[in-house]
């Protein structure tokens, strides 16, 4: 990650970066594709309750924070920039 970035790794690779450490017999990046797999995609995690990671086999309440707490800062990101856009919006149509 260093030499190429983030933004070179797969999906899986960065929620794995998040959740830190696999269990004995499971590494982060296999409980991060079991998590993908469940629910489709980074926007079918993104808001899911608590409840619905408890089942995934390597998450417990700590990994579990950690990626509420990644999905949600990406979506105050997101709430950010579509402010930024409408307000230029709103400046071009004055």
């Amino acid at each position: 990650m260093e030499r190429l970035g983030p933004e070179a790794l797969k999906n899986s690779e960065l929620l794995a970066v998040i959740i830190s450490a696999g269990i004995h017999g499971k590494s982060a990046e296999k409980i991060a594709e079991d998590i993908i797999k469940k629910f489709g995609s980074f926007k079918g995690i993104a808001g899911q309750p608590y409840e619905k990671f408890q089942g995934i086999e390597g998450l417990g309440k700590v990994k579990i924070h950690r990626l509420a707490a990644a999905f949600e800062i990406a979506t105050r990101i997101v709430d950010e920039i579509l402010k930024e856009y409408n307000i230029k919006i709103k400046e071009k149509q004055i």
